[in-house]
Order: structure tokens, then sequence, then C-alpha cells
């Protein structure tokens, strides 16, 4: 499992993804921006949705983090809740499948060491926690996981408030735990990427500040339009 996530050490990940009302979310487009990504020397691409995978695995043989947002209400974990959802994103061409690791009851009532067991035993293939916290991070790595991802710091009740990036949880991941740390979520910058580095990030993950366009533009209307 070690040598699918050596492709990523030391390195950028991007994110490619967009709000389902965005007319960047279709196939063809994520696909684009994951090539440009790679074309500029982003070391893998992390994606949402079997279709989306399968778009960007039909250009590329480069690394692919595959995840499947799906709300399940009463359930708050959404990042590939079940198991049927990581097989999907395996099937679609993914290398490591991210998982929502925190401790939040899972659809379908599956544990999240059963769920890795399956991914492992079943499909083959690394998992990458997204964690929140680091007694969540402890408890993936107890269960199988092979990388955390600081991906839901501040997106949790238990962590809610706290805005990302999670500089002080990455820091004790990388102190605690015995497997890579990726840190993702809330970097907005080239320095803090490299920051994440310096603190002893396996790899960084950046989303929104690079591929985010519907977002990055309301945030200059909001500032633009203030009196």
């Amino acid at each position: 499992m070690n040598t699918l996530l050596e492709p990523l050490r030391g390195g950028l990940v991007v994110s490619c993804q967009a709000p389902l009302d965005s007319p960047l979310h279709h196939p063809q487009v994520i696909a684009a921006m994951a090539m440009a990504a790679l074309n500029q020397g982003a070391v893998g691409v992390r994606i949402d949705s079997p279709e989306h995978i399968q778009a960007v695995r039909d250009r590329t043989d480069r690394p692919i983090i595959g995840l499947w947002k799906q709300v399940i209400p009463p359930s708050a974990v959404y990042i590939t809740p079940q198991f049927h959802h990581a097989a999907a994103v395996a099937q679609a061409g993914s290398d490591i499948i991210a998982v929502d690791a925190t401790q939040r009851s899972r659809p379908g009532g599956e544990t999240l060491g059963r769920l890795i067991e399956r991914i492992h035993g079943e499909l083959g293939k690394p998992v990458m926690a997204d964690v929140d916290t680091l007694d969540n991070a402890l408890l993936a790595v107890e269960a199988g996981a092979d990388c955390l991802g600081t991906t839901l710091f501040g997106y949790t009740e238990a962590t809610q408030g706290q805005p990302p990036p999670g500089f002080a949880l990455l820091q004790a991941m990388v102190e605690h735990c015995p497997v890579p740390v990726i840190c993702e979520g809330g970097i907005g910058s080239p320095a803090q990427a490299h920051k994440a580095l310096d603190l002893g990030a396996y790899a960084v993950v950046v989303g929104t500040a690079i591929t985010g366009i519907d977002s990055l533009v309301q945030g200059y209307l909001n500032a633009i339009q203030q009196p």
C-alpha cells in the first residue's frame, strides 16, 4: 500500500471539485482542471464522484485520491460513507480512497475498521482517513488507515469555530501518528503550503485557493460590494 503513497511525498495535490450548481461541475471540465494542475507539477489530484474520477483517469495515470460525497441523513458522515461508494470510486480508477474517519455514526452502521478492512481486502486500495482531531486520527490508525488527512478540522461539531488550516493538529498528528499525514483544508497561499510541509506534512492538498472559481469570485464580490 505504501508504494502507492510514495509519489505524493513532499508534493502538492490539487483538489479539483466544483459545486453541483456550477458550470464547472462537468466531468470534462474537472478533468481539464486536473490536467492543468498535473502539467504544472502537482504530484496528484483529489477528485469527487465516480464520473469525475473516470474522466480524469481517462486522461492520466498519475495518482488520484478519490472520494464520493453522499449525504445520507441522519448521519453527518458524507465523504465516502459506505463500502459501495468506495467500490464505485475504486472501479472508476482511484489509486487511494478517502473516507470520513471521525467517530460519528456511519449510514448503515458499518464501523470504520470494517470499512477499511473491506477496502483493503476487496478493493486492494490504500485508505486516506479524513479526520478532525488527534483522537480520531489515532483511532483511524488503529482501524488500519494508510494515511491521514486534516481534512475535517473545522467542519465537525467537535471543531466548530476553529478555522482551518489546522496547523496545531497537523503537528500533533505528525508527532503521534506512525503513518503519513497529509495537510488538507484551508490552505490559502503558497506560503501556507510551504509551512505545512515544514511542519512535517507528507504532502499538502490545495483546493479552493487554486480551483474554486465560484467561491473565489463570491469572496471578491462580497469585499468590493461592502460600503
